[in-house]
């Protein structure tokens, strides 16, 4: 299939990316009765219904974005949260995106630009230990160019801390030298941590407070509040902690596959054996395409021939998993996160190979 590409306002960075359009993201069978592109519509359950967990939302918090059944995850909290946000960002003089390192553009919210008209924004790439040093370079290069330096980060190590403080310390003395001019006496910088889910805004949070305030886990949905917190050696940032913002509508169904290969949406969104065989695939138009199918095909013995990924996750199933085919996505999926097949960046900036 011709490769597609997807752009978001310059504001924010985003520029053109590579991929392949496959991939559906949808609710797994037991949520209920939906259709999906490509497969028969799940058998509707009935009786009683399990208590919910963080990340696993029924089809009725899901929103059909279109006509083949396309669903995404969209919990009624991330809603409320949204509006509560926008509120709160008028208040706000320093707006801190956070996206996920492997998938830059995927990882945009494409209303936050509109959102933060007029505010200072400073963008961070997150999870630095997840990508290949060459695939940062051209991101840095490529959104440095746009207009839009971005600042790696690992928030479990505390990589990319001092930079967040030093443009916070920076802003809050020309936004204090302002009021000292007006006789007004000095404040903290306010600071909206904002990016989709699970792409690390908690962990970072509790790397610049200096401890564990604010819920940090390795899966969608954990903060499910705003939440304010006084930080900075000196107490000078006020630190706004928000849950992950996703769009209502994910048109770009390879763009929503991308999200649910790193975490980003709750397991509840999709079938984890489509994502894995949307996984291979895009791996198959990354310019480390042999090295990081080397590193697969040895991981699980499983030769890649001529056949499609579809037919790759059902020999993994066969040779591994008693012909369970979610079971070898899910495998997949997780070694993905896990870094068993290397550090990779799912998207490639434009003129960039």
């Amino acid at each position: 299939m011709p490769p597609f590409a997807i752009s978001f306002r310059p504001s924010l960075g985003a520029g053109l990316c590579r991929g392949h359009d496959s991939g559906v993201v949808r609710p797994c069978p037991r949520a209920g009765s939906v259709r999906v592109q490509g497969a028969k519509a799940a058998p509707t359950t009935t009786g009683r219904q399990p208590r919910k967990k963080h990340g696993d939302f029924p089809v009725e918090e899901t929103r059909r974005v279109d006509s083949v059944g396309l669903v995404q995850w969209y919990p009624g909290h991330i809603a409320a949260a949204e509006r509560s946000l926008q509120a709160k960002l008028a208040a706000v003089d320093l707006v801190v995106e956070v996206r996920d390192g492997r998938c830059p553009v995927a990882s945009a919210h494409p209303a936050l630009a509109g959102w933060c008209r007029g505010k200072r924004t400073l963008l961070l790439l997150n999870r630095v230990d997840m990508v290949g040093r060459e695939e940062r370079a051209a991101w840095s290069r490529h959104l440095r160019e746009a207009g839009t330096p971005a600042t790696w980060t690992d928030g479990r190590r505390g990589g990319g801390v001092r930079e967040v403080e030093e443009a916070a310390a920076r802003l809050g003395a020309a936004l204090n030298a302002r009021r000292e001019a007006r006789g007004l006496r000095p404040r903290a910088v306010r600071a909206a941590v904002v990016g989709f889910p699970n792409v690390g805004k908690s962990a970072l949070i509790n790397r610049l407070l200096g401890r564990r305030a604010a819920d940090s886990a390795p899966r969608p949905g954990v903060t499910r509040q705003l939440t304010w917190a006084r930080a900075g050696e000196q107490g000078n940032i006020d630190l706004l902690d928000t849950p992950g913002i996703i769009p209502v509508s994910l048109k770009d169904k390879a763009a929503a596959a991308r999200l649910a290969m790193c975490n980003d949406i709750g397991e509840a969104a999709y079938t984890a054996s489509r994502i894995a065989a949307s996984f291979l695939d895009q791996v198959s138009v990354l310019p480390r395409e042999a090295e990081i199918w080397a590193a697969i095909e040895a991981r699980y013995r499983v030769r890649r021939g001529g056949i499609t990924s579809e037919e790759y996750v059902e020999r993994i199933a066969q040779r591994l998993f008693n012909a369970e085919v979610e079971r070898a996505g899910q495998r997949i999926l997780r070694d993905f996160r896990d870094l068993k097949f290397g550090e990779i960046c799912l998207e490639v900036p434009s003129g960039s190979g």
